[in-house]
Formats: C-alpha cells, structure tokens, sequence
C-alpha cells in the first residue's frame, strides 16, 4: 500500500481515501473531479486582512516618501541643502533598520496568497453517486490531496 497524502483528516493510499470519516475505495471511484464551494467567512477575512496588511505596509513609504519631497522642496527655498541632507541620511538608516522586521509581515501575505480566495471542493463519483469528499478554503492543502487522488488513481490504471 502506498501512501500519497495524509494529515489529520484526510489520507489518501493506494487503496482507498478517507476522508471526514468516509472511505472510499479507489477501486469503486470513476470520476474524480473539482470545483469551487461558496466563499466562507474565512475565506473573506483573508481578504480583508491582505488587504489591510498591503495598506498597512504601504503608508509608511508613502509617508516617508512625502516628508522627503516636502523636505527636499523646503531645502531648495532656504538654500540650507546640509539640513535636508543630514534628514536625509537618518531617513536612509532608519529605513534599514526596520526593514528585518518587515520579513513577519510579508511572510504573513505570502501564505494568504498561497491559501487563495477560493473554498475548493473535491468531488468523486463512487457507486453512480457525486460524493463530497473535501471541502477546504485552503488552496495550497488542496492542491495536494487533489494531486495525491490523481496519482493514485493513476497507479490504480496501471496495477489493475
């Protein structure tokens, strides 16, 4: 028995996948396929809290960004360009210290991306009937229990 996929609710073998306390045996599913679920709760707050992080994480440059203009513009009517540059130059350093605690951050929006906006089911057909064997807002999960069904189904066309 070869073992494709497992995790605390799903496990996909050669011989069978279970799921959500159903199991079915590869050697009864004809169809298998995919499709998208209703968006959830879940899926909307990761949304809105990507879009929130992106706003968060772009008003500081944009803050940054009009102190300086107004700065460099003030220095120009005054003619005292040593000021603005020493501003300057503790804008620079100041950015490059914080820049290592912006790594949690984006971590944290590279992953809402990777999860995806979708709640994706994965259906199959099993005795002439649609079954619901996985529901899951998580893309990146989802991804590898559908690829874990595909190849043992395959497996199953070449063995049997």
């Amino acid at each position: 028995m070869a073992l494709y996929y497992r995790d605390d609710t799903v496990q996909v073998t050669s011989e069978s996948i279970r799921s959500g306390g159903v199991a079915i045996p590869i050697d009864e599913v004809t169809y298998v396929w995919h499709d998208r679920g209703r968006k959830t709760l879940a899926v909307r707050g990761r949304v809105i809290g990507r879009g929130v992080l992106v706003l968060l994480l772009s008003l500081p440059p944009l803050v940054a960004l009009i102190c300086v203009v107004s700065l460099l513009w003030s220095a120009a009517d005054r003619g005292n360009w040593t000021t603005a540059l020493i501003v300057l130059a503790a804008f620079a350093v100041g950015a490059l210290a914080l820049a290592p605690f912006l790594e949690l951050p984006l971590t944290w929006l590279d992953r809402s991306y990777e999860r995806g906006n979708q709640v994706h089911e994965l259906w199959v057909q099993h005795r002439g009937h649609e079954v619901l064997l996985l529901r899951t807002p998580d893309a990146l999960r989802f991804g590898q229990i559908y690829r874990a069904v595909q190849r043992a189904i395959e497996q199953r066309g070449e063995h049997g």
